[in-house]
């Protein structure tokens, strides 16, 4: 796809990070999107960064829906025909995911199931409800945003990351297999499988707050657990008073956002730059790019004690 101009997007998660940063870009390319989030708030401010692209003619709509629910996602794909005056679309980014459900053996199943359903089923849904008007198109492109934790399944020897890091595997190997699929059954659709490294959005802080609400009102139960969490890799931390913890987990989510090698509009100009070459797998990052590499070169040490020194770092967050 060479030119994004008058084409049709639909971009998950666009209220924010990547997600935002890619419908701005597309925008300003000359095409139309419909973006959908969680938070009304953050689409309405995506909205209002694209207004100059709006006032000159471009078609952008907003969507609150949750993609783990296929009966939300089937309102947002029926808003985006009658809205948008279309049977067909030329781009699906499934970019929306949050974070959580780090330890299988640990953590509940519902908070571990939420994950999971957002960060594999909205892609896999996103594909499923969208597949008609992608089919329905002359060029269309499929993008699923998998990450690094799609072929590491870890953010160290310190930190379990299971229920992302699955979930991401399954973005990652359900594109390859489209490759193949599509190619055979519709040949006019490509498909991208996106793998960032670490990137500078509000992720962590947005998964704390639907996990656990605004840090000031946190439960003394939940501080407890965090607190009991941290303990388990640096003991010091079982001498941190409530306030403490809550201030580190508005720190540490500002941090990632803030200290981040990759911001997000770095990240969706290198995402859409692969789209236009057709690239199939999409790495970035340097980071992304690197760790890609150690992995590959030694996939036998790639969950061994000396290979963490290697690669946990900050850069080894989700996305």
């Amino acid at each position: 796809m060479k030119s994004f101009d008058n084409k049709i997007a639909v971009v998950t998660g666009g209220g924010n990070g990547i997600g935002r940063a890619l419908v701005m870009q597309l925008t300003a390319a000359g095409c139309h999107v419909a973006l959908c989030d969680l938070s009304e708030r953050d689409t309405a401010e995506t909205l209002r960064l694209c207004q100059q692209a709006i006032d000159s003619g471009i078609r952008v709509t907003a969507h609150k829906c949750d993609v783990s629910s296929e009966a939300q996602l089937s309102a947002f794909q029926q808003q985006v025909t009658e809205q948008h005056h279309t049977e067909h679309i030329n781009l699906l980014f499934n970019n929306a995911g949050i974070s959580g459900g780090q330890s299988f053996v640990r953590d509940d199943r519902e908070h571990w199931d939420k994950v999971f359903s957002i960060c594999w089923g909205g892609v896999y849904l996103g594909c499923r409800v969208f597949m008609p008007m992608l089919l329905a198109s002359d060029e269309a492109h499929i993008i699923n945003t998998s990450s690094v934790n799609g072929f590491w399944a870890c953010l160290g020897d310190t930190v379990e990351h299971s229920a992302y890091s699955t979930a991401k595997f399954a973005v990652k190997g359900f594109s390859e297999s489209l490759v193949i699929d599509l190619r055979k059954n519709a040949p006019h659709i490509g498909v991208s499988v996106v793998m960032p490294g670490h990137i500078g959005t509000s992720i962590a802080l947005n998964s704390q707050k639907m996990w656990l609400g605004e840090s000031a009102n946190m439960s003394v139960q939940d501080i407890a657990e965090l607190r009991a969490r941290w303990a388990s890799i640096n003991p010091d931390a079982d001498q941190l008073t409530d306030d403490m913890v809550r201030d580190l987990i508005q720190s540490n989510g500002e941090k990632f956002r803030d200290e981040a090698p990759t911001t997000a509009d770095q990240a969706a100009q290198c995402i859409l730059q692969g789209v236009q070459h057709k690239q199939w797998r999409i790495l970035v990052g340097d980071d992304a790019i690197a760790l890609d590499k150690a992995v590959r070169d030694n996939p036998e040490e790639a969950y061994s004690t000396g290979f963490f020194g290697l690669a946990n770092t900050p850069s080894r967050q989700v996305q």
